[in-house]
């Protein structure tokens, strides 16, 4: 089993750093009311300095507020996944399997759309309904390897790949994990120990 996270690891950037900077052009007068706010809790979750229920808390009424605009929001997933799917790093496409899955931060209903169309066709994210612009629970962390569970039981991963240790609970289930910067990857754990 060989598992991925997908924020800069997959993907070269944050893809809700990257969403909210879409629509920050798009709806640049709406949006700037919350740009303070979103940033700098963005970067409290982050470097830890806000749990995930916190982070949950300050962004879901502006979530909400903003969902709302959209008669079918899905259709402006499209639209970002069309100027970002060029993100995807090449390293990915040259080692890439059909039982590959992903596990990441990045909402669900952005990650199935990038994963379709990709050809990935395990994943799991954050459970974000931006219909009804609920957030329900955030993918990150201790509570990656939770759904993680949840999803595949309590199995050892052969191949970790992550950029950060945020990861370690991801870690601590695999065999082997590698780091991924930018292009680059080394392994840092080989057969359960750490290299």
């Amino acid at each position: 089993m060989r598992v991925f996270d997908f924020d800069n690891t997959i993907y070269d950037g944050e893809s809700i750093m990257d969403v909210f900077l879409y629509f920050l052009k798009k709806d640049f007068k709406t949006i700037v009311r919350y740009a303070p706010k979103f940033i700098r809790d963005f970067i409290r979750y982050k470097f830890d300095k806000i749990t995930v229920d916190e982070a949950m808390a300050s962004y879901g009424e502006a979530f909400k507020e903003y969902c709302q605009k959209y008669e079918n929001i899905y259709s402006e997933f499209e639209l970002f996944w069309n100027i970002n799917e060029k993100k995807v790093k090449k390293f990915y496409f040259d080692i890439q399997d059909e039982e590959d899955i992903v596990v990441s931060g990045c909402p669900y209903c952005l990650l199935k759309i990038i994963c379709d169309r990709i050809g990935i066709k395990h994943y799991i994210g954050s459970d974000i309904d931006p219909i009804k612009g609920e957030i329900n629970s955030i993918c990150y962390k201790e509570h990656k390897l939770d759904v993680f569970h949840l999803v595949y039981g309590d199995v050892i991963i052969d191949d970790f790949y992550t950029d950060s240790m945020a990861d370690k609970p991801m870690m601590d289930i695999s065999k082997n994990v590698f780091m991924v910067k930018g292009d680059k990857i080394t392994q840092i754990k080989k057969d359960g120990v750490t290299i």
